[in-house]
């Protein structure tokens, strides 16, 4: 299980080039890990993404998505995250090896990487280009966390409608009782799967990484408010200017 992440000042060589130049990058020292189902939630920018992304590439994981024997870095998409990649440090109770790493922006990608190497059987047996985006992205989820290791999930709701998001709460759930090492980091803004129970949130936004609680997280403000006073929400957020 990882249980801190670290950024080593010594290994930065220039704090205002990207990403350490994101406020939330620049601000972390070491990052405590508390839980198998981790959080990392804030607005565009903040720097969520970023992180998880290096965090993937120091573990050994393909930039665009994989494990560390499956792996699509036929493009330099995503180079940018390296100088972080190589300035982290990362402390593990249990380092399995095992896990996958699934990055929705590069999903389409990794789908083409798998039926040019001919592995699609182990992913129901149907090309993932021959399935609808949402239903592609829920058969790789379901065939690649089957064992222990960490998961690092990069924004999968931008492809799972609202059912789908519980369909994978509880894909997350069986996993975590049937794998005691198993372990989810998650990049989202989905109210539905950061209310996953007794995980850590953890902010990037106001320029610093901090815990968060549930009813904390603005995502779980803005729509709470919005499906309980939906005409009062849309009538300030569109009045006409004076």
């Amino acid at each position: 299980m990882l249980k801190t992440v670290s950024l080593l000042p010594e290994r930065v060589s220039d704090w205002n080039e990207y990403p350490f130049s994101v406020p939330a990058i620049n601000s972390l020292r070491t990052l405590a890990i508390r839980e198998r189902v981790c959080f990392f939630t804030g607005e565009n920018g903040t720097g969520k993404s970023t992180l998880l992304e290096a965090i993937a590439s120091h573990y050994g994981f393909g930039r665009e998505g994989g494990n560390r024997n499956f792996r699509n870095d036929s493009t330099e998409n995503n180079a940018a995250i390296d100088p972080l990649s190589r300035a982290l440090r990362l402390a593990f109770s249990v380092r399995t090896g095992a896990g996958f790493f699934l990055r929705a922006e590069s999903f389409f990608n990794v789908a083409t990487h798998i039926d040019e190497i001919g592995v699609v059987s182990s992913y129901g047996g149907t090309s993932l280009h021959r399935q609808s985006h949402g239903e592609s992205f829920f058969t790789l989820l379901e065939y690649r966390m089957r064992e222990n290791g960490l998961f690092l999930l990069d924004e999968p709701e931008a492809a799972l409608s609202p059912q789908r998001q519980l369909s994978m709460l509880v894909l997350m759930h069986d996993v975590l009782r049937s794998h005691g090492s198993a372990q989810f980091i998650i990049s989202t803004h989905s109210p539905i799967l950061l209310g996953f129970p007794d995980a850590q949130i953890l902010s990037f936004d106001d320029g610093a990484i901090r815990e968060i609680a549930y009813d904390e997280c603005p995502p779980v403000q803005i729509v709470r408010r919005f499906t309980s006073h939906r005409k009062s929400f849309l009538e300030e957020l569109l009045q006409d200017e004076p």
